[in-house]
């Protein structure tokens, strides 16, 4: 059987503050809303491809300390395009972890940049590669841990 990860759907508590934020960040495109009361929700996507939905459902932040979703992670195909991710993410006044682009840990190439949604889910966009001669933020851990 093959088998690959379809889209993502998340529970947002304002769909509007983070369709936006999702599309200034990744580069996504409305392929599908609904601004119905009651049943608010936006499809975004990229080159014809569904990646994620948003659905208005929830309230309060993400709860890390609770059983579910750790963090998503996207590639990008070099580490210039963390950069530029990087630069979105500063100018639109997310939460940063690790204070920019890392590696994934001590010695690793591939490396990127974690951050938060407007509701608290972590995030991160790495790239394979260019990430080696930075310094690993958590001696002995993985980066994408968010310790």
């Amino acid at each position: 059987m093959t088998l690959r990860t379809g889209h993502i759907g998340l529970n947002v508590s304002d769909l509007d503050t983070s369709r936006d934020f999702y599309r200034k960040v990744f580069g996504f495109e409305v392929v599908g809303e609904s601004r119905e009361d009651g049943r608010r929700y936006a499809f975004l996507g990229r080159d014809g491809t569904l990646v994620l939905t948003l659905w208005q459902q929830s309230g309060g932040r993400f709860a890390t300390g609770l059983p579910g979703l750790h963090h998503l992670s996207f590639e990008v195909p070099d580490i210039e395009a963390v950069r530029r991710a990087e630069a979105v993410v500063r100018e639109l006044g997310a939460v940063l972890h690790h204070d920019g682009v890392v590696p994934h840990g001590e010695g690793a190439s591939s490396g990127g940049v974690f951050f938060e949604d407007p509701d608290g889910i972590r995030l991160e966009i790495y790239a394979p590669d260019g990430a080696g001669d930075l310094p690993a933020p958590t001696p002995g851990a993985p980066t994408c841990g968010f310790f």
